[in-house]
């Protein structure tokens, strides 16, 4: 549940655009570069194209990660992230995470939720292609990214867990954990960058979460 302090310090990041038109998506920013869409009808009943575009690994400038808000082309509002803009029946959350964007939603003033469209030539909108053309293959590459991430949370767990319970209180009261893990260091290599791909995987479909940081 988030707080008013933290609404309150989204809504202060809040700066208003100069309408410059948004760029045109190239080819090359496929992994650089989320746009989504959606359009939203105002108080007149007229229907207004509305874009989110991120770089999620920061803007060139200055590395900051940063939303920015295009109305029918034009830049209207830009907040670094996670950002939350005011539009016609509600809000636009936006949250990037480690592995790419977590969420981009439109919430309506009834607490509905609906993610909004991603660009087709980006990298969600493929991987959203391939789940409208090829639903079967979809969910099994969803099944073995959630694995992956799952692998990866079992091998991150054991050394986090050994210290704490080094802790005289805590071993007092439950004693010492062992890690029972012991991997080739290649193997562990290995699986730890599975872990990742499964995680950049699942930011493509926005279901990035803490989980897919501490696995990976």
């Amino acid at each position: 549940m988030e707080t008013r302090w933290s609404r309150w310090r989204q809504a202060r990041r809040l700066r208003s655009g100069d309408g410059r038109p948004m760029p045109r998506f190239r080819w090359w920013q496929i992994f650089s570069r989320s746009v989504f869409a959606i359009d939203l009808r105002g108080p007149d009943g007229r229907a207004r194209n509305h874009c989110v575009d991120v770089r999620p690994w920061g803007d060139r400038d200055d590395g900051e990660v940063r939303a920015r808000l295009y109305v029918d082309g034009a830049l209207e509002l830009v907040s670094r992230v996670p950002a939350r803009f005011p539009v016609p029946g509600g809000e636009i959350e936006v949250a990037v995470g480690s592995f790419g964007m977590k969420r981009c939603h439109h919430v309506g003033d009834d607490r509905t939720s609906t993610p909004l469209t991603p660009h087709p030539r980006s990298a969600e909108g493929r991987r959203a292609h391939l789940d409208r053309a090829h639903p079967t293959l979809s969910r099994t590459v969803g099944a073995v990214s959630l694995a992956l991430v799952l692998v990866g949370l079992c091998l991150a767990l054991p050394p986090i867990i050994e210290p704490i319970s080094q802790i005289p209180p805590i071993a007092e009261s439950v004693g010492t954990f062992e890690s029972p893990v012991d991997l080739p260091l290649w193997l562990e290599i290995t699986l730890g960058i599975l872990a990742v791909l499964g995680s950049v995987e699942r930011a493509l479909r926005l279901r990035s979460t803490w989980i897919d940081d501490l696995a990976s």
